[in-house]
């Protein structure tokens, strides 16, 4: 599909939203606390969490990037590629299957034409088969930009997609600012077991280290469990023990590691 759409100015969009996100900011103890209600914001301007709104973010926050991606990234709510105008969210709990889930299913995938987490071609429709939406007494159910419909039959399903193409179906489409492709899948999403970085950590010297946060050398962590003389727990086969004669590794008064034994 061309795109046809207008650029998207996401400087304009960030100033004009900046004194939401500080207002946000000013309602916690921390800043960090209000990340989630931030990229809330931009995606909902923007159709989808973007690259540029989790930098906006990161730089607001006093975080970085990788925090920032972590943290989206751990949230299904949002979509960090862009997606259809109607995101159809259908259960596929135990209680739908056993109300007929799998024949639900099958006839969405064959009127739309593409499988989970995938878009159509127009752009209109993006699918997920989601687990228990916890509406087990209408089932079977599904979401529509989040917005519940239950006990579905396929002409019910025939009269929503109608609906939603003719533009007068009762939930309002998602913004969107980009043509979404044929999937939102985040292709680092599948290889974390591969050893590649996520975009978020690049640019870090050493992303594998295990310092604290502004600590890439693990130095304060380490001062914290020596300078506290950190007592260390550990789990025998029947009880919690706080028993050093149990515990492989502990650290001495001066900072010594003695290897205790089990």
């Amino acid at each position: 599909m061309t795109d046809t759409m207008e650029a998207f100015d996401f400087e304009a969009v960030a100033n004009e939203l900046r004194p939401q996100c500080e207002a946000l900011i000013a309602q916690y103890e921390r800043p960090r606390s209000a990340l989630l209600p931030i990229m809330h914001l931009f995606q909902a301007r923007q159709g989808y969490v973007s690259q540029e709104a989790m930098e906006f973010a990161a730089g607001l926050l006093q975080l970085t990037r990788a925090e920032v991606e972590a943290t989206v990234s751990f949230y299904t709510l949002f979509f960090r590629k862009p997606v259809g105008k109607y995101v159809l969210q259908v259960c596929r709990g135990l209680m739908c299957e056993l109300r007929g889930a799998d024949d639900i299913l099958a006839y969405f995938r064959e009127k739309l034409g593409i499988g989970h987490l995938e878009t159509t071609e127009d752009g209109m429709f993006s699918y997920e088969e989601v687990e228990c939406l916890a509406s087990c007494n209408r089932a079977t159910c599904m979401q529509v930009n989040l917005e519940f419909v239950y006990d579905l039959t396929p002409a019910m399903i025939d009269d929503m997609l109608a609906a939603m193409r003719a533009g007068t179906y009762h939930v309002k489409p998602m913004v969107q600012t980009q043509t979404p492709g044929r999937t939102w899948k985040v292709k680092q999403d599948g290889e974390v077991g591969t050893g590649r970085k996520s975009p978020g950590t690049r640019t870090s010297s050493d992303p594998n280290n295990a310092g604290g946060v502004g600590d890439p050398t693990g130095v304060i962590m380490l001062d914290t469990i020596v300078l506290r003389n950190a007592a260390f727990a550990a789990r025998s086969r029947e009880r919690f023990v706080r028993d050093a004669s149990q515990i492989s590794e502990i650290i001495d008064e001066d900072g010594g590691i003695i290897n205790a034994g089990h």
